[in-house]
């Protein structure tokens, strides 16, 4: 029997997605679990995967249109099944023709002037090849888009000649390296004019832009900072690394995951949400890590952090990273947090406050480990220090409990030992 598959919910505050590319296409087989579409939402560009297994009979919206969270999309079934799909949007796509939408559309756009300064490489637009689409992942045509790349000038090394983000980067690169071999050229210098430019928000700055205005005009945020020694974590990480493979290593911010969640444990009143009357103290607890991608930052979870082993908080969080600088977030992956983590360590960062996140109650901003003189039993000597701030919704918490909990944290940190038993 034929299954309908929905636009999904990813997120408590998505209200709908773009569907960007059709992975398959009617007619395709498909199993359960297979990757059927790419859908952006406000937070990243997620790989939606098939509830059902048999064969894509239709294709109800085209690519690059807006779908509301529920909404019909596609249909899968028995090959030769008969399917009667309500669809309101009249945007069904007859059996056989190609899922094109929008990057179809765009190659009838007139190209925009290029702008002064651009690259002589770098096109101001991204031109179609004349059979009106480029085969390239949607992260490298969110890249070539924010940095005004032509993909038809790239060859791509992806599968089947896909252009994907290493070939955008690449082109990039080379760009700039040009621009600066041309300016250690001796030559006169003139003063040029640099006409103002205007960016388009991407969805995820958008979202990033509404959230933390909502958090920062809604959430009475105060802030607890505090020096940790590090000289256990710095040594125990040391010790543990030499039997540990290159891709498996631990870092130092897994040793921040694992004791902010038994600190949490400690103190379930951090591990909440403020609910009006009353504050939710969640069950579980799901460390969130802030992580860097084009055009903003996202935030991948851990599940059940508190009782993971530092080996499988480390492996999961590294798949999760990975897959959200590529693009290739799941759902699972950015949802659920309970409190949230945001390093800036690998920055030379001192230290820094964060926004709360909501709905949580609270967020760790993380400064750099650093060696610096330190005062110990009346000598000066060297030590490694690390300064972090808890910023906290004070509807939740009070700056007592938030300073016990930096403290907690210090135990696990300074003693690391206490991560492993």
């Amino acid at each position: 029997m034929a299954e309908t598959i929905n636009m999904p919910k990813l997120g408590f505050d998505m209200a709908e997605g773009t569907l960007v590319h059709w992975v398959k296409q009617v007619g395709e087989n498909i199993n359960k679990g297979d990757v059927l579409a790419e859908i952006e939402t406000d937070k990243a560009t997620v790989e939606v995967e098939s509830p059902a297994s048999g064969v894509v009979l239709q294709l109800i919206v085209n690519q690059g249109d807006v779908v509301p969270v529920n909404a019909p999309i596609a249909v899968v079934g028995v090959a030769g099944e008969k399917v009667d799909t309500p669809v309101e949007s009249g945007k069904t796509l007859a059996p056989g023709a190609s899922a094109g939408g929008k990057e179809e559309r765009v190659a009838d756009e007139k190209p925009a002037p290029q702008s002064q300064g651009t690259p002589a490489s770098v096109s101001s637009t991204v031109s179609m090849p004349s059979d009106g689409a480029i085969k390239a992942s949607p992260l490298a045509k969110k890249i070539a888009r924010d940095n005004n790349i032509n993909l038809a000038q790239l060859q791509g090394t992806g599968p089947g000649g896909r252009v994907v983000r290493k070939d955008v980067e690449s082109a990039l690169t080379s760009s700039q390296t040009s621009k600066v071999s041309s300016l250690q050229s001796p030559i006169s210098f003139t003063i040029a004019s640099h006409e103002d430019e205007t960016v388009q928000l991407t969805k995820l700055r958008q979202a990033i832009a509404r959230r933390m205005t909502e958090s920062k005009t809604l959430v009475p945020h105060f802030y607890v900072s505090h020096e940790y020694k590090m000289d256990a974590v710095m040594a125990m990480r040391k010790q543990v690394n030499e039997y540990l493979p290159d891709n498996e290593k631990l870092s130092v911010n897994d040793f921040i995951v694992k004791a902010v969640a038994l600190a949490l444990r400690e103190f379930p009143n951090l591990n909440a949400t403020f609910a009006g009357d009353k504050v939710v103290r969640h069950g579980a607890v799901n460390v969130g890590v802030a992580v860097a991608v084009t055009g903003g930052l996202l935030t991948v979870v851990n599940k059940n952090t508190d009782q993971l082993p530092l080996r499988q908080i480390s492996a999961d969080v590294k798949q999760k990273v990975t897959r959200a600088r590529d693009g290739k977030v799941k759902p699972d992956d950015i949802e659920g947090s309970t409190f949230s983590i945001s390093n800036l360590g690998m920055y030379d960062v001192e230290n820094f406050i964060a926004i709360v996140n909501p709905p949580e109650a609270a967020i760790l901003a993380v400064g750099s480990a650093k060696e610096v003189p330190v005062v110990e039993n009346g000598e000066i000597k060297v030590g490694w220090r690390m300064k972090a701030t808890v910023s906290v919704d004070h509807r939740v918490s009070d700056g007592a409990e938030a300073a016990q909990f930096m403290q907690s944290l210090a135990k696990y940190l300074e003693t690391p030992a206490l991560m492993l038993v």
